[in-house]
């Protein structure tokens, strides 16, 4: 199918921030790909939105699973202008608890997935001259807190990879940013911290960072084009 709206494949776009940044760029006239792992949620989201999206459930950390992600976009809409990975996953482990499981875990979704998608990407943007990768990351990489020893180096690693997009990317029109939010009020933060611990009033909301997301995508934030984007709580 050929199309002239903007394509965007969003991971982990069934709650959350995903959702709100399905919402934002659908309003602005995208065409989405909506991954993840629940096809309940997604399909929820998709009810939500102005414009086409097509659903595709898959698991991410499943690095065979990335090409045919990518290649669900193309197939549908005949193009693919931004990458938005924001599928993760933030246990709390002290770090005499974190088996090899549980890091090779926590690296799988949040890292290893990402790079995998960007690679699959990769090819499909540079045809096109052109191309836009968002990684979510988190403000933890500066200053984790207890128990997130895999969760912020995990995260680090996906803002590492956009100083490496964004160099290997001018030559063919490709940007990359990573947005790295504070607390963040949803489903994932309440597995982890209480409304005592932290109120909802000194969370970022969903729809604060996908605000942010929409106008790195539009080109407002080229500026910091290869750079991390931080986004603390109130």
């Amino acid at each position: 199918m050929t199309n002239s709206m903007p394509v965007s494949l969003i991971t982990g776009a069934g709650t959350g921030i995903g959702r709100a940044i399905a919402r934002r760029l659908s309003a602005d006239g995208h065409a989405l790909v909506l991954v993840g792992r629940r096809p309940g949620p997604l399909r929820e989201t998709a009810a939500m939105l102005d414009g086409p999206s097509l659903e595709h459930p898959a698991d991410v950390s499943d690095p065979d699973q990335a090409e045919p992600v990518v290649r669900s976009a193309v197939d549908r809409f005949g193009r693919l202008d931004n990458l938005v990975n924001n599928a993760g996953i933030a246990p709390v482990y002290p770090i005499h608890e974190t088996t090899p499981q549980r890091l090779d875990e926590v690296f799988a979704i949040n890292a290893l997935a990402t790079g995998n998608l960007i690679a699959a990407a990769w090819p499909v943007f540079v045809a096109q001259r052109a191309g836009c990768v968002v990684n979510l990351s988190s403000m933890a990489t500066l200053d984790p807190f207890p128990g997130f020893f895999a969760y912020a180096a995990s995260k680090a690693a996906v803002e590492l990879m956009v100083v490496s997009c964004a160099l290997e990317g001018a030559e063919h029109g490709i940007r990359a940013f990573a947005v790295a939010p504070g607390a963040v009020e949803t489903e994932m933060l309440r597995k982890v911290a209480s409304l005592e611990d932290l109120p909802p009033e000194r969370c970022l909301k969903p729809d604060a960072v996908a605000d942010v997301i929409a106008r790195c995508i539009r080109g407002e934030r080229d500026d910091m084009n290869g750079k991390t984007i931080r986004m603390p709580s109130p």
